[in-house]
């Protein structure tokens, strides 16, 4: 037994159950350990919350670098690092749903750095744009919350094998915020 399978089970139990609901128990049948040779792996089952953040957050900065790496026009970069870290929320569904319900179970002193430097990343990307004259914003940190908030919430909504794509509903989440609601001439939906 690894602790990334430890990990793997706890973050689809947290997000089936929630982390009160959740034992060290069922988290220890999860993975076909007694629960004392659990403890042999991890300390407590805030231990393994943190875990499991700190991965989510690890992977959703990972693939926001890479984004910001490319060399896009910041319009395009955003409508890539939406794709992207929608696919990745989607396609990492347990991880997503813990790090986005059940932060408020940590203390913020361990998980706001880390959450912060995340969003960071956004707030980088919009003020390249504005700097560029591409984006026009009161405040890069507002709009970044506006963007991640409507991104966030598709994991709440989204079911497989429905009407649109990830890559779909990120085309359309992209237009939107670029675009706004208002009709343009010559503006065609994507």
């Amino acid at each position: 037994m690894t602790r990334e399978e430890i990990l793997v089970a706890a973050a689809q139990i947290f997000s089936q159950k929630g982390f009160h609901a959740t034992s060290m128990q069922d988290i220890a049948q999860a993975v076909n350990l007694q629960k004392a040779s659990l403890y042999h792996h991890v300390s407590s089952k805030q231990e393994i919350l943190v875990d499991v953040l700190d991965r989510a957050l690890d992977l959703l900065i990972n693939r926001m670098q890479e984004v910001m790496a490319l060399p896009l026009a910041p319009d395009e970069m955003l409508r890539q690092a939406m794709q992207v870290y929608l696919i990745t929320l989607l396609e990492q569904r347990d991880l997503a749903a813990v790090l986005l319900l059940e932060h408020r179970n940590l203390d913020p002193a361990r998980h706001i750095p880390r959450r912060d430097r995340f969003e960071q990343l956004w707030r980088d990307l919009i003020q390249q744009g504005l700097e560029a004259g591409v984006f026009c914003c009161a405040d890069p940190a507002m709009t970044t919350r506006a963007l991640l908030g409507a991104l966030h919430w598709t994991i709440t909504w989204y079911r497989p094998g429905g009407t649109f794509t990830p890559e779909e509903i990120a085309a359309q989440f992209s237009d939107l915020f670029l675009a706004g609601l208002l009709d343009r001439p010559g503006m065609t939906p994507s």
